[in-house]
């Protein structure tokens, strides 16, 4: 096989997003599905070969009809708000799933949020082996201490994203405008 001259080769784009960007802006695009007034959370779960396997966001549980859905953060009573019954973006993305398991076992899932300790269960019975997100808003929490313990005895790796260095995305709905990158 002869090698090809440079000048045949050209020069590739040099700003294009890399993999981190583009699957946390896939779980952020998914995070615009949720109907949660105060936090929207998505989820892109991603093969060993940089495939997306699922997304998710967090919701209502199918079936239930989400304009009778308690969406408030306090109530009276816990039954008067949200939290007994939104399905976490990452359980959705695992649920969603529609392949064998075994493909999960090694993959990566991007968050936006860092996951709750419930959610930490599920991606590590899951298999997924590497957890990448944006904020960790309730660092020190409990729940928080607990899914960072969880991980990190089970061998789940995680890390969170520079978004300082990260391009926004920025989409448009007309037909002609297609998407742009901005430097920030």
């Amino acid at each position: 096989m002869s090698k090809l001259k440079s000048s045949v080769l050209g020069n590739k784009r040099k700003n294009y997003l890399s993999w981190d960007e583009f699957f946390i802006g896939i779980a952020k695009l998914s995070a615009g599905r949720s109907k949660d007034p105060s936090t929207q959370v998505g989820a892109c779960i991603v093969s060993k070969d940089n495939r997306i396997l699922s997304i998710g966001y967090n919701g209502a549980p199918n079936g239930f009809d989400d304009d009778k859905f308690p969406w408030n953060r306090e109530g009276e009573n816990r039954n008067e708000t949200k939290y007994p019954y939104v399905c976490h973006a990452e359980l959705n993305a695992i649920l969603n799933y529609a392949g064998s398991r075994k493909d999960l076992i090694g993959s990566k899932i991007y968050v936006d949020l860092f996951p709750c300790n419930e959610c930490a269960k599920v991606i590590i019975q899951a298999g997924i082996s590497e957890v990448v997100y944006l904020s960790d808003k309730y660092c020190g929490t409990d729940e928080n201490v607990a899914s960072k313990l969880l991980f990190d005895n089970c061998g789940v790796s995680y890390r969170q994203i520079d978004s300082k260095n990260q391009k926004v995305i920025r989409l448009s709905l007309k037909p002609d405008d297609g998407i742009e990158y901005i430097e920030k």
